[in-house]
């Protein structure tokens, strides 16, 4: 019997010994496994557009780029655990959503209450995706307003100026912006996996190469950037 996947952490600080700490702890804690560890919160944004990464485990304080930047320009943010030495900075991680707030120097079990939060959390996003979601997307096309019942949406592709939404019995034409729409929809459903494409992850059957294939023969092509990504997050066992 396979072993159940580990969660899959990103590490985050511009401080040797701070990852070196982080790394020992995850290696300690059974389920948890260290996708890579990064000092330039640059490379950071450029490793979570590659690999699938389900927790986050990031320094406020670095040079370049805060790790409260950082993850504001991530449109799909992974479960995340702030990590610093200043205090005065929880508001604002909080503000985002953090799971949690681990305050330098932190012990084993202070890091173990962090990981069980963001554990429940994972735990729930998953049973999130075996439901059909829920709502509609509301979006001005031919002069008048048209509400899609999320659960409908197919696939949906960038066409120069505009936006065509295949639904399961219509193709729907707008000036609306992929951007927008990828911020609208769940994430637990739906993924970009092209600067012209987002999908339905329930309507992909398999991948070619670079290409999914959704229910009804309709391929559509993954940039070759978030491959290993996409990979990750739909055909993970």
């Amino acid at each position: 019997m396979n072993a159940p996947p580990g969660i899959r952490c990103l590490l985050v600080d511009d401080e040797h010994f701070a990852l070196a700490l982080l790394e020992k702890f995850i290696g300690d804690t059974p389920g948890l496994e260290v996708v890579a560890t990064c000092r330039s919160p640059v490379r950071a944004v450029e490793i979570l557009q590659q690999e699938p990464v389900d927790l986050l485990f990031l320094d406020i304080q670095m040079p370049v780029l805060s790790g409260v930047n950082l993850l504001r320009t991530i449109t799909r943010k992974p479960v995340t655990i702030f990590t610093t030495a200043y205090p005065q900075h929880a508001v604002e991680a909080f503000d985002l959503n953090a799971v949690d707030y681990l305050l330098k120097p932190f012990s084993f079990e202070r890091f173990l209450q962090a990981v069980d939060k963001a554990r429940a959390l994972l735990a729930t996003r998953e049973a999130a995706t075996t439901e059909k979601p829920t709502g509609h997307l509301n979006v001005k096309a031919d002069r008048q307003w048209i509400k899609i019942p999320v659960a409908e949406i197919r696939y949906i592709e960038g066409w120069k100026e505009y936006v065509k939404i295949y639904t399961e019995h219509d193709k729907i034409v707008t000036l609306e912006s992929l951007n927008n729409l990828e911020n609208a929809l769940p994430a637990t459903h739906f993924l970009r996996v092209h600067k012209s494409y987002i999908i339905a992850k329930d309507r992909v059957l398999r991948m070619d190469g670079s290409e999914l294939v959704l229910a009804g023969d309709v391929r559509v092509t993954v940039a070759r950037a978030r491959k290993k990504a996409v990979q990750g997050i739909l055909f993970r066992s």
